[in-house]
């Protein structure tokens, strides 16, 4: 008999050049679409506020629909830290929670502490599991790297084109 699948809970960490206040917008549905490569987030129905709690929205990276839920949000500009987290499925595939939460690191930055926890749903999916758990830190490099260049190449488009 083969064994269930197996829970993955990852935790890393990635350094934002903004504070929490501004960099929390790079972590909604809408503002991944700055830097993250292919993504385009796709809203049942309008939303005026993407990260409302209970706002449902629809991706189809790597050829694979997953559907998300945002969850919690807690973001106030004038306060420190902020966070949002969401459900995420991927059916037949996976499922589970992405949290995301912003902290200040003292100089003007971001601390962000991401946390995917994911079960798989069928015990074939428990390998795609496995190897995203074990590129995780890579993955998270990616999008520190990817942040980077976005914030890079908007600090030098002029202000009246962005």
């Amino acid at each position: 008999m083969s064994a269930a699948p197996r829970r993955r809970r990852l935790t890393g960490g990635l350094r934002v050049a903004l504070p929490p206040a501004e960099a929390f917008r790079l972590f909604t549905p809408y503002g991944e679409r700055e830097w993250v490569e292919g993504w385009e987030p796709r809203f049942p129905e309008g939303v005026a506020d993407d990260t409302a709690p209970g706002t449902v929205f629809q991706t189809g990276a790597d050829g694979a629909a997953t559907t998300w839920i945002v969850l919690h949000r807690a973001h106030d500009p004038h306060e420190p830290g902020s966070s949002v987290s969401y459900a995420r499925v991927r059916e037949g595939v996976h499922a589970g929670t992405v949290g995301v939460v912003l902290a200040p690191d003292g100089s003007g930055h971001s601390d962000v502490t991401v946390t995917y926890d994911l079960t798989p749903l069928t015990v074939a999916a428990e390998a795609e599991l496995a190897g995203f758990a074990d590129g995780y830190p890579a993955f998270l490099r990616s999008w520190e790297e990817a942040i980077a260049a976005h914030l890079a190449r908007t600090a030098e488009t002029p202000r009246g084109h962005r």
